[in-house]
């Protein structure tokens, strides 16, 4: 089952500073007005991994923009109770009330995947800002559009392709978002995030070892040899990248 936690409080959120907007690359692009107009309303919070930005069923008051090596997950429940991440969001991104433009229910859960830095900003302090500039409008209209695209390939990666793939895919996008070999996933959380049984990420990790891709330490997995992990995945995350890259100019994190 799932493990989350719900969203601290502590430590207390900071102001938001042009530094912080520049480490996520949808505010990093925009104009220096836009930029302004909203970050009067943005704060920064560390957050945990697992902790929960919104619920499924909850009205989404807050949008969230992870920072550097931050992400997060789109989380679908099935009746049985069995989650499976359907989006992953980095620096690229964020998450929450981007494609209803509006804090309607959510329909999924939005969890923390790697621990990091977030700006946070209120859903209608978002709307307001939109409503105050086209280019802004016109620019998360965009986002949204490649956000749909994510969730769309990777519903048929999860019914076309191979765990080993899945997984290789996974680790290359956590990689291209930390820019670090070294990532702080266990093989439980790799299956929670598959929707799969502990038992098949098990075998492919072991796999991925006995041919020195990678090593493991405690909660952690440490990619020796990208290029080949490379061949092993599937080619979805090439497909979002060449998709962000015509619609957005380039700010999917590429490894």
């Amino acid at each position: 089952m799932h493990k989350w936690t719900e969203a601290r409080e502590e430590p207390i959120a900071t102001t938001a500073t042009e530094a912080d907007m520049a480490q996520n690359g949808l505010l990093a692009v925009l104009v220096a007005s836009d930029r302004a107009r909203l970050r009067r309303q943005m704060t920064v919070r560390d957050m945990e991994a697992g902790a929960v930005l919104h619920r499924a069923g909850d009205d989404v008051v807050d949008t969230w923009f992870p920072l550097g090596a931050a992400s997060a997950a789109f989380c679908v429940v099935d009746v049985d109770g069995e989650a499976m991440d359907v989006a992953q969001i980095g620096r690229e991104g964020a998450i929450g009330g981007i494609v209803s433009n509006g804090h309607l229910p959510a329909y999924s859960t939005a969890v923390v995947r790697f621990a990091g830095r977030f700006i946070r900003i209120r859903t209608t302090a978002l709307e307001q800002a939109k409503l105050g500039s086209i280019a802004l409008r016109h620019w998360f209209a965009r986002y949204s559009d490649c956000l749909m695209a994510q969730v769309f390939q990777t519903s048929v990666c999860n019914g076309k392709h191979t765990i080993r793939q899945r997984t290789a895919k996974l680790l290359l996008a956590a990689l291209a978002r930390t820019g670090e070999p070294e990532i702080a996933i266990t093989q439980d959380q790799l299956a929670r995030i598959m929707g799969v049984g502990r038992p098949f990420v098990g075998r492919v990790l072991g796999g991925l070892r006995a041919q020195g891709v990678i090593e493991s330490r405690r909660q952690r997995l440490i990619i020796k040899d990208e290029k080949r992990l490379r061949a092993i995945s599937c080619g979805c995350t090439v497909l979002i990248e060449d998709h962000f890259h015509k619609v957005l100019h380039g700010i999917y994190p590429v490894g």
